[in-house]
């Protein structure tokens, strides 16, 4: 064999026109798979164009407190207020400058003040009569519209209800409050060294129906239903008049504090509907006895 001569197992050298078509296949085969991902991820430039750019937080600031008012002049309006103590005529429960939240949600669903509760109420008529109207400023009135502060405009009390429509309640000089022919023993909220009315005393009084008796726990410094006896209604506050009910004193914090009706008002045989019942009652219990008897008796005469 001579030499330089190539066996015939050897493999055939590729053409330049075969490794320009080879590489031309890759280019594409590659090309398809890019396409390919581009098509399941989306393409990145139109993506972006398509997406709407996040408001800036001062943009929506506005907003959010415009939302905020809003739902704070609603609680205002149906929910709770808060209320300044402008007076000592609540001492110890309530102390001048406190702030508390008041209940006016459930007045809306018919409820109606009920016996130890301390509620905030607006003049009656002629109550505050000649007190002075503090000003207020442009940011307090502000306060004031939405809820946060209570309004200079509006001459509101707040006072213990003592007694309610139907109600007989009455206090002697150097004796105790009696209502319904119950003496209270109020040593739980009446002001330290205060006596139940030794300075006025009242009464026999019944209450009108849609009414209440309204007394301060500070009693010696405190303009409340007895001191108004001339005046339309004789003292008693109409349910109409009511707020609502003060449940707690919010401000400041050191002073937290709920304010439930204390246990003397859940007295056995305290509440008037109680002590004139007995007698319908016993009426109302026996009635289905008799009737029962009688129908017994008259069975067996017609089984004889």
């Amino acid at each position: 064999m001579a030499v330089g001569a190539r066996s015939g197992h050897d493999e055939p050298e590729e053409r330049p026109e075969q490794l320009a078509e080879s590489s031309v296949a890759m280019r594409d085969d590659s090309a398809g798979r890019q396409d390919d991902a581009a098509d399941a991820e989306g393409e990145p430039g139109q993506s972006d164009q398509g997406a709407k750019k996040p408001r800036s937080f001062w943009k929506e600031l506005p907003l959010l407190i415009g939302i905020a008012l809003l739902l704070a002049l609603l609680i205002k309006t149906f929910l709770v207020q808060a209320f300044s103590i402008p007076s000592d005529s609540m001492m110890n429960t309530l102390q001048r400058g406190d702030r508390v939240l008041v209940d006016k949600l459930t007045p809306w669903f018919g409820s109606e003040p009920e016996r130890g509760e301390v509620v905030v109420f607006h003049d009656p008529g002629g109550w505050l009569e000649g007190e002075p109207v503090p000003e207020q400023n442009l940011v307090q009135e502000f306060l004031s519209f939405i809820g946060l502060m209570p309004s200079a405009e509006d001459k509101d009390l707040i006072k213990r209800v003592i007694a309610v429509g139907g109600d007989t309640v009455s206090c002697k000089e150097g004796g105790k409050v009696v209502l319904n022919g119950k003496p209270l023993d109020e040593t739980a909220y009446i002001y330290p060294g205060s006596t139940p009315c030794g300075d006025k005393p009242f009464g026999p009084i019944t209450v009108p129906e849609g009414s209440i008796w309204v007394m301060g726990d500070n009693r010696q410094n405190s303009l409340d239903s007895r001191y108004h006896q001339n005046l339309s209604g004789g003292g008693t506050v109409s349910n109409e008049k009511v707020v609502g009910r003060a449940i707690v004193v919010a401000w400041p914090v050191t002073r937290w504090a709920t304010l439930p009706v204390p246990d003397v008002f859940d007295q056995p045989g305290l509440s008037q509907a109680l002590t004139v019942a007995p007698g319908a009652a016993g009426l109302a219990g026996a009635l289905p006895l008799v009737l029962w008897r009688r129908k017994r008796h008259t069975s067996r005469h017609t089984a004889r």
